[in-house]
This record gives C-alpha cells, sequence and structure tokens, in this order.
C-alpha cells in the first residue's frame, strides 16, 4: 500500500452474529449507511472459524491466531482434565497480543468498546470499555478506572448486555436490546469525538440477541415460523435503526482521513431442533449414569457412573465431544493405545445419526489436531456440527428422546453459521465490489496493514488488501 494512500485512522464496527443473507441481501435496500460503505468499498462472506462462536471468534479476529493457538474453544472450557472443573474463557484466557496492544505498544492510541474477552480490562494506550462477559457497571468494567463515571455521566446506566434475553416476552426483549444499542452507540459517538484514537473497534451484541430470540418471527423457513406473527419485521427493523447509528457514528469521523470496516464474527440462521448428545450417548452405551433421571436435568459431572463410562459431552450450538481416556481422566478406561481407534468409531456412529424423520444429516466430528496446526489448553476430543448447524445440541439427561425442539438453556430460534460479514471502505482499501470468501483470520493483520504497523511472524493469517 502506498504511504500516501494510508488512513490516518481505522474505524472497526463489530455486530455480532450479522448474517450475509440479511446484511448482503434481504435487508440491503433499507440499511443506506452500510449499502453506501459496500459500494464505495469491498464487502464479501467472512469465513469464522471452527467453532464459529462468539468466544473465541472475536478473539481470533483480534489476534490473527487460531483458537487452538489461543486455546479456547467456547465460554466454558476445561481447565484440566478433571470432570468438573470448568471456567468461563474471560479476558484473562487470552495471553496472545490483540491489535490494540500491539498499537498501544508503539504508542498509537486506541479506543475499544464492547469487544468480547475484554474483561477484566487491562492497560491499553486509551480507553476501553469490557465487553459483554463483565459482571455489571458496578464492577471495575473501564480502563481506566475513573471511565465508568464519565460513562454514567454521558449515557446514564450502560448496559453491558441484555439480561434475560432467552425469554417468551418478546416486547421486553426488544426494548431492552434496542435500549443497549443504543446507549452503546451514544457512548461510542462520546468517545470517537472526545478521546484521542488512530484505532477505535467497537462490537454490538444487539444482532446476536434478537436473532436468538426472533428468528422464526422473521425467517418464512423457520420450521415454526407463523406468517401472521406480530414481530414479523422485528429483524429488519432492528436492522434499519442499526443503520442509522451507524451512519451516524460516521458523521463523527473525517472519512477522507479514516478507512472504516464493518465485520461479524460469525452468521446465523434457521435452527430446525436439538440432538441430545448425551441421551445418544447413553442409548448407545457409551455414557452411564449411577440412576436413570425421572425428568429433564443439566448434565452433571456427580451423576455418572465413570468407572463404566466411554463418553460424555456439553451441549450448546455445536456438541463438544469428551472421551474418558486411562491416565488422562481420573476414571478414565478407554486405554490409550485404543484412544484414535475408539475416537473414530464415535466420529463415524455421530455423523451417522439420522434426523428425526430418519434422514441423513450432514454432520460433522471434527478432531482439534486435524483443525488446528497448535492445539493448547484441554480442547474436546470432537467438536461436533450436527447437519452442517441446522441443529442444535442439547447436552441436558433425561429428555426421554434423541431429539428435542425446545431448547434445553430457554427460547432459541436461530444456530449460528460458519460465514459473517466484511465490508471495508476509505482510503487504503480498493472499490472492489463483492468479493469471494475471506476468513475471520486475516482480520487482523489487515486493520494493522492499514494502519502501517507490522504483523508480528506468528499472525496465523495475512492481509487482505
Amino acid at each position: 500500500m502506498d504511504q500516501t494512500d494510508r488512513p490516518e485512522k481505522l474505524l472497526v464496527i463489530g455486530l455480532d452474529c450479522a448474517p450475509p443473507a440479511l446484511v448482503f441481501d434481504a435487508f440491503r435496500d433499507d440499511i443506506p449507511n452500510l449499502a453506501a460503505l459496500m459500494d464505495s468499498g469491498m464487502w464479501g462472506p467472512l469465513r469464522s472459524c471452527n467453532p464459529p462462536i462468539t468466544v473465541p471468534a472475536w478473539a481470533v479476529m483480534t489476534t490473527g491466531k487460531s483458537p487452538g493457538r489461543l486455546g479456547v474453544y467456547g465460554f466454558r472450557n476445561r481447565v484440566d482434565y478433571s470432570y468438573g472443573r470448568l471456567a468461563v474463557a474471560d479476558g484473562t484466557f487470552i495471553k496472545e497480543d490483540r491489535v490494540w496492544d500491539i498499537l498501544s505498544r508503539l504508542d498509537r492510541k486506541v479506543v475499544v468498546l464492547g469487544v468480547p474477552q475484554t474483561y477484566p480490562p487491562k492497560w491499553v494506550n486509551g480507553s476501553l470499555v469490557a465487553g459483554f462477559l463483565a459482571p455489571d457497571t458496578n464492577s471495575n468494567y473501564t480502563f481506566p478506572i475513573p471511565l465508568k463515571m464519565e460513562i454514567k455521566n454521558q449515557v446514564g446506566e450502560y448496559l453491558i448486555d441484555v439480561k434475560n434475553f432467552r425469554t417468551d416476552d418478546k416486547d421486553y426483549l426488544i426494548k431492552q436490546i434496542n435500549d443497549m444499542t443504543d446507549r452503546r452507540f451514544a457512548l461510542a459517538q462520546y468517545l470517537v469525538k472526545n478521546k484521542p484514537w488512530e484505532f477505535f473497534m467497537m462490537v454490538e451484541m444487539g444482532p446476536d440477541r434478537m436473532h436468538h430470540g426472533l428468528w422464526k418471527h422473521c425467517d418464512p423457513k423457520h420450521p415454526q415460523h407463523d406468517p401472521a406473527s406480530p414481530y414479523k419485521n422485528a429483524l429488519r427493523e432492528y436492522y434499519m435503526r442499526l443503520d442509522k447509528h451507524i451512519g451516524a457514528l460516521l458523521d463523527c469521523v473525517d472519512r477522507r482521513k479514516t478507512a472504516v470496516m464493518v465485520v461479524s464474527d460469525h452468521g446465523a440462521k434457521s435452527m430446525i431442533g436439538g440432538v441430545c448428545i448425551n441421551e445418544w450417548l447413553m442409548e448407545q452405551g457409551y455414557l452411564v449414569l449411577k440412576h436413570k433421571p425421572v425428568k429433564q436435568m443439566k448434565f452433571d459431572e456427580s451423576l455418572v457412573d465413570w468407572p463404566r463410562t466411554r463418553a460424555w459431552a456439553s451441549g450448546g450450538y455445536y456438541a463438544r465431544v469428551f472421551i474418558n481416556v486411562e491416565g488422562r481422566e481420573p476414571q478414565g478406561i478407554v486405554p490409550g493405545s485404543e484412544y484414535e481407534s475408539f475416537r473414530d468409531e464415535l466420529a463415524q456412529r455421530i455423523k451417522s445419526i439420522p434426523d428425526h424423520t430418519g434422514r441423513a444429516m450432514n454432520t460433522r466430528a471434527d478432531k482439534p489436531q486435524d483443525v488446528y496446526s497448535q492445539v493448547r489448553g484441554v480442547p474436546p476430543d470432537l467438536f461436533v456440527y450436527f447437519d452442517d448447524l441446522n441443529w442444535r445440541s442439547v447436552g441436558s439427561v433425561g429428555t426421554g428422546a434423541i431429539y428435542t425442539f425446545e431448547n434445553d438453556t430457554g427460547p432459541d430460534d436461530a444456530n449460528h453459521d460458519w460465514n459473517g460479514i466484511f465490508i471495508a471502505s476509505g482510503p487504503g482499501i480498493e472499490k472492489r465490489g463483492h468479493t469471494p470468501q475471506m476468513s475471520i483470520i486475516d482480520v487482523a493483520p489487515t486493520m494493522l496493514s492499514l494502519l502501517g504497523a507490522p504483523a508480528p511472524q506468528d499472525m496465523q493469517g495475512g492481509s487482505m488488501l
């Protein structure tokens, strides 16, 4: 990139869970500010990481390192090979430099707002407001700490996330998401105008909460869609609101000197139902409980007869399957010499699970060692994506069935999808229009390239410019 083309500043707007199908197609005529960015720059689908989930996807995007390198495989991760020690993967789990860490050391000013896995806050050369894993605004969720009071004076009660977003009260949900989004963008405008910065990155969680809460009301292809739903336009109206906020934020910067990116960590799609993975493992004799549950209950390690159990799993938008390995787990029974053959057998059998009608599903069962060049921490033995993410994984036991159409963690209409969005416009960015498949691992080096900062050699991606 020619030095004269390089922007002085980079503004990154993250929209958690924003999918290409809505932003690039269904809603494009209703979101003129995002459409203008597309028309003046480059845009296209952004392939997420494996697994395509908020934690670790935003950390992958901002470090240029894979989940295997980060050692983070979901919101809750095994701390060791014991059965019960799980920890929420907050910012302390991210040991690799993120873009703003690199820029801060180069004495470049940064502002970071709402990016996941930034709590507890660490020093930056500027300002940081932690993402949704911060417990509440009573915590020290900002750097520097006095920024807390500044935020309260500017936007009132700042909403880190929507409480109880898995609810049947959709009017409550929509109001809470709108309030959160309004205040986040009000704060973004304040920080853009009042804090020094060369790199500014914010993430809005609202799209994710809207998709999970209201997808079936808006998508005619969802198996539970009601065309008469009073919420059938809820997603479109929310994206129109988002677009107005984005336009107002863009009006706060000098577009001649500022490059703009709009990105998402993964996409979204209709969720048909859930596969009760632990029920299936029990049915096949891989998982044995001490007592048969008389009702549906959350999986708990204390329920398991470990000396008779070869595998168990956790639920979520994807399944994480764990093998009870002799010498690795406290009461492991699968000999190390049989580990790979057993893992292959388990993967093949899981991939053969049909849907509720007997139809074959397009299920993936990935080994971490086949996905990542480095594997740190304590990964699952298999990542399972049922029917290419058309179905989620349900970890509860006592459901009495392999298939369910009620989510065990509360109402949820959407699963994650592999592709998020990437839009870039402004100085230093060619007007390429639609750009074929890009990768989330390449975003961090692209950010650094735009600002003329060298990317560390151990970043696994490369600049897309």
